[in-house]
């Protein structure tokens, strides 16, 4: 980064003077925007921020003012401004031109070419012959390949049509990834705009509440001004107060209040299976020998029985999710989700993927103790168990695999097998599971299909099994000891010719 030119005013005089051309005042929470905005670009080490500021709080215009003054204090550089939309990021572009046009200090920048001063890009009188235009429009999800940006503005990329779902994050993420690519080593990067999620992608640092999910803007500076501090005033107390404060609130709802005045990340649908009512634990598992038994815990707890339940998918990770959870049940009748994996088998690998997804399996039964699995055999699942045994007989591993066939409508599944369990606070889940994307599908879940519901579907089909109690769990390779962990006594396999497949 160049150093500050002593001969340019400072941004906060560069508004003063715009504002007094428009007979207005700056307000305070105006103030500390535009403190913090010259500190974070004039900052040689931290280029990256997240301004999140309640919605009317004149936000975008203070955004506007400021590409404006970068544009004056190094005209050399090139702006990128990226929105939800095409018509919402040229709308950024319009302001900032009309501030160029109309500002003192930089109305000598206005080219002469009318093709320089488009409604989506323009190119200013610049010292610097460069490729790409002073500044620039784009939509989320445009060809952005080959540009190349010194600031990156990125406008409410999140909106309600593009982030309620875990799907639709997931490709809102990968598009916004690709702005890595754009920024110069010495350039910065600005977030502005208000949570449309409660997985929103305006997360700066890690959240005990949604362990599940990695913050997209990890360690950026983050400046919020909720409309109310913590002593519940107003922010703008001249253009809202409390009266007017308060009917927003009622009008709006509660949900979208927090959201777009407080900055809360909120899920704006009711939660049908409220990932809160589960009772997380940390103990793991073992198999312990007493009086010539073998037992299977959870920390000190003895389980009895088990259920292990497999949703294969071959789809690309824009689709359905392979599958496969397990959950024991204790003496007592308790249920404890203990293990889930998400079966993910490298793009490369183009032969063999059902061999590689029924290996990894196997390793999920062994490293859990379970001699029984359902596999769903609806569509491609059908030919799944017959490899799965293979598997297990290269492996030694003695395990019944059972075909499970679902004739009843997957929404009436999932909630049948979850209702009671939430209401009574009965479903032990190991913290692990916190990790994967279960919780995300459980705050998000809808019975019309629209959302993710892999690892749901799966947990639901342990569930609804009826509790397998095994005598015989499974063979070590390097011994003839079969373990059977419910506490019956040992049992040998006779020595046999044949095979019962």
């Amino acid at each position: 980064m160049q150093k500050t030119d002593l001969k340019k005013i400072s941004f906060f005089n560069f508004v003063f003077i715009w504002m007094k051309m428009q007979n207005l005042k700056i307000p305070k929470h105006q103030k500390t925007i535009l403190k913090w905005l010259e500190k974070l670009y004039l900052d040689d080490l931290k280029k990256y921020g997240l301004l999140m500021s309640f919605r009317n709080s004149g936000k975008s215009t203070i955004v506007g003012l400021f590409c404006a003054w970068v544009l004056y204090y190094r005209p050399e550089t090139r702006i990128l401004v990226m929105a939800a939309d095409h018509a919402l990021a040229k709308k950024m572009v319009r302001n900032v031109k009309r501030i160029i046009e109309q500002h003192p200090l930089t109305k000598v920048l206005k080219p002469q070419k009318l093709e320089q001063w488009a409604s989506d890009q323009f190119t200013i009188n610049r010292p610097q012959e460069l490729r790409d235009p002073s500044m620039l429009a784009k939509g989320l999800g445009a060809n952005i390949t080959g540009l190349r940006a010194d600031l990156i503005i990125c406008d409410d990329v999140e909106v309600p049509r593009n982030s309620d779902t875990l799907a639709k994050r997931e490709d809102m993420r990968a598009k916004l990834e690709e702005l890595d690519y754009i920024l110069t080593p010495e350039g910065m990067q600005l977030y502005i705009g208000t949570p449309h999620s409660f997985y929103t992608i305006y997360q700066v640092a890690y959240d005990d509440k949604k362990p599940e999910t990695e913050p997209f803007l990890l360690n950026f500076e983050k400046l919020e001004i909720p409309i109310l501090d913590k002593d519940g005033h107003s922010a703008w107390p001249e253009r809202f107060s409390e009266e007017k404060i308060a009917s927003i609130r009622m009008r709006s709802g509660e949900n979208k209040f927090l959201s777009q005045m407080m900055l809360k990340p909120v899920n704006f649908s009711e939660s049908i299976l409220n990932p809160d009512c589960l009772k997380k634990y940390q103990a793991e598992i073992s198999l312990v020998s007493s009086n010539n038994r073998d037992y299977l815990k959870i920390g000190e707890q003895k389980m009895v029985s088990a259920s292990c339940w497999w949703d294969p998918s071959f789809a690309s990770k824009k689709g359905d999710n392979s599958v496969v959870a397990c959950v024991f049940t204790d003496e007592n009748g308790h249920y404890w989700l203990h293990d889930l994996e998400y079966i993910k088998i490298q793009d490369e690998v183009s032969e063999n993927r059902a061999t590689k997804q029924c290996e990894k399996v196997a390793d999920f039964l062994r490293r859990n103790y379970l001699s029984s699995i359902r596999v769903e055999a609806n569509g491609i699942g059908k030919f799944l168990p017959g490899i799965l045994k293979q598997v297990l007989a290269q492996n030694n591993m003695r395990v019944s695999v059972l075909e499970a066939y679902s004739s009843t409508n997957k929404a009436e599944r999932i909630l049948s097998a979850f209702e009671v369990l939430l209401a009574e606070k009965a479903l032990n889940v190991h913290q692990k599971i916190w990790a994967t994307p279960f919780i995300e599908e459980m705050r998000e879940y809808t019975p019309d299909g629209k959302t993710h519901d892999d690892a749901l579907d799966a947990v639901a089909g342990c569930l609804s099994a009826e509790p397998v109690r095994l005598p015989i769990i499974f063979a070590d390779k390097k011994a003839d000891k079969l373990f059977s962990w419910r506490g019956a006594d040992k049992v040998f396999s006779a020595q046999t010719n044949f095979e019962i497949e």
